[in-house]
């Protein structure tokens, strides 16, 4: 019998997705990301100045930093400190390198911005869920500038959205959650510019192997997720400038 996914949904179908503009206060930007039961908070902080190896350069940097806060999952997660997780390490430099890619950092001047993603609920997708989120924040953020006279004009050279995709017992489901995630032979995070041009493939096969044809498969599907990501993207945006 085919694969039954949990909630309901068809292979192709996005959980409810939603992006709460302005969720905190003090954050020069902020979002809270809905990818069905998963939440993500993300805020973005704006500093003069770069980093060393920038410094002179006449462009700016965002870097990123991302948490599981301690009841993100039925267990408890411990609070990291001063030495971070291989898994946290590796998904902040994602989001960075994601976000990063959007830019024009000339055009943002020697600023940096920092991405704050911190899981307030998990339920699988949290990277995909920081990154898409993000973006929200991060163009909220530039926004704010161009209105204060920081800057004469966006860097932001193109949307960003991630989306999972995973095989189980043979067909490919996009948007996986928790279960899915969990009980899927391949496992890939995608990540598309609002070109539909790639940034990052992170794919593993937790048994067995997979072919090319099912690799094409994949993206394809991930690009069907990211396609109706950025239009919630843009609606989120649009709702949020006519509501100023």
């Amino acid at each position: 019998m085919p694969w039954q996914r949990p909630d309901g949904r068809l292979p192709h179908q996005l959980r409810p997705i939603h992006f709460e503009c302005d969720f905190t206060r003090f954050a020069t930007a902020s979002v809270l990301a809905h990818a069905g039961e998963t939440k993500v908070l993300c805020t973005i902080s704006l500093a003069p100045g770069v980093p060393k190896f920038l410094i002179g350069s006449n462009q700016g940097w965002l870097t990123a930093e991302y948490r599981m806060l301690p009841g993100a999952t039925p267990q408890r997660q411990a609070r990291e400190y001063l030495k971070l997780s291989g898994r946290t390490q590796e998904i902040q430099r994602l989001i960075g390198r994601s976000l990063r890619a959007a830019l024009d950092l000339e055009l943002l001047g020697e600023r940096t911005i920092t991405v704050d993603a911190d899981v307030l609920q998990a339920d699988a997708g949290t990277r995909t869920t920081a990154i898409t989120g993000s973006y929200v924040a991060l163009a909220l953020a530039i926004d704010k500038l161009i209105q204060q006279g920081e800057i004469m004009r966006s860097p932001i050279r193109y949307p960003v959205a991630a989306v999972s995709v995973g095989l189980i017992e043979g067909e490919i489901f996009l948007d996986l959650n928790y279960i899915e995630d969990v009980t899927a032979d391949l496992d890939f995070n995608i990540v598309m510019t609002g070109n539909l041009d790639l940034i990052e493939i992170q794919g593993t096969a937790e048994s067995g192997s997979f072919t090319r044809d099912q690799l094409n498969q994949i993206i394809e599907m991930a690009q069907t997720g990211i396609q109706d990501l950025l239009i919630l993207q843009q609606e989120a945006l649009k709702l949020r400038s006519s509501s100023l």
